[in-house]
This record gives C-alpha cells, structure tokens and sequence, in this order.
C-alpha cells in the first residue's frame, strides 16, 4: 500500500471519485441553501485556473485510486486560494487531508505564493478544525456561531515556507 501525490486536473478520470463525492458532500450537507445545487459549485471555475503556473490540482493516489486531494487557484499576485480539499469518507481522520494540506502549500510556496486563503461552509466543522489545528487563522470569531457567517474564511501565511524550501534543497545539492 503505496500512497503518491498526483499532480493533474479536474479533468483526469482518477479525479472523479473527488468530484463525485464532494458534490454528494455539498448537496446533503446544504442542498440549495445557497439558492441553487449545491453541483454549482463543483463547475463553478474553470479546470484551467488549477493549472500551473498559476494553480495546482493534486490527487493522493494509493494504489492507482483517488483517496484525497485539493487544489488552489491564484487569487492576486502572492495570494492562492485553497478549493477541493477533500478525503475519501472511508478514510478520514487518519491525517490524509493534514497530507494533501502540507503538500499544497509547500506547491503554493514553489510557485511564488506567501499567503493562502480559502473558505469553508459553516456546516464543515471537520473542515473548519483542520484549518484551525494547522496554522491557518480565522478571518470570522470562532466564538460565535459559524452559521451567523455562513462562509467561513481562513488565511496562513507561508513566506517562512518557501526559505526552509530552499534550505533544504541547498542542503541535498550538497549531500548529493
């Protein structure tokens, strides 16, 4: 049992099971709360804006199957914008979305971001603890209730992030 990060699209055939199941996600979760399906949002951008240079769209593979993934897309020249963070139903709380998170926002420092942001739905409280338990900060009080806001926005800083990269990378050009 191998797992392995899978840089590709939205429209890779592995990706469905993500598409799939986030879509079922929001629909029972919020049905049309928003005013419309909640499968709006799951076309709601382009597969293009998760493209390099300016995004990213990552599956975590085991053995050739879609068990988590995400993606983000540019924002503004130094901000990307988490989406599609995502885990497999059967498999969660082992730490693959804490995996898929890590592994993003090393790729956002690659590609020249310093800032994340996102937002997740006020019905997402795993979602909302996973941010909160990985450095990213509350753009709402979480003292009150979260469906007051309805949207609930994050963001991390990741500046430091791209110098321990090169740290790194200069440390294994000189072992190697």
């Amino acid at each position: 049992m191998t797992d392995v990060f899978l840089y590709t699209t939205p429209l890779d055939p592995r990706s469905q099971p993500l598409v799939e199941a986030l879509t079922y996600e929001y629909e029972t979760r919020y049905g049309t709360y928003w005013g419309e399906p909640a499968s709006t949002e799951m076309t709601r951008y382009p597969a293009e804006l998760f493209a390099p240079p300016n995004g990213a769209f990552l599956l975590l593979l085991r053995d050739g199957v879609a068990i988590a993934g995400g993606a983000f897309k540019r924002c503004d020249e130094r901000t990307a914008e988490l989406k599609r963070v995502w885990t497999h139903v059967d498999l969660r709380r082992q730490g693959l979305a804490r995996t898929v998170l890590s592994e993003l926002e090393a790729q956002a420092s690659r590609q020249g971001y310093t800032r994340l942001y996102l937002t997740t739905g006020f019905r997402q409280p795993e979602a909302a603890g996973l941010y909160l338990n990985t450095g990213y900060t509350a753009l709402f009080d979480p003292a009150v209730d979260p469906e007051v806001y309805k949207t609930l926005p994050f963001e991390k800083d990741i500046s430091a992030l791209a110098l321990r990269l090169e740290e790194r990378a200069a440390t294994d050009r000189k072992a190697g």
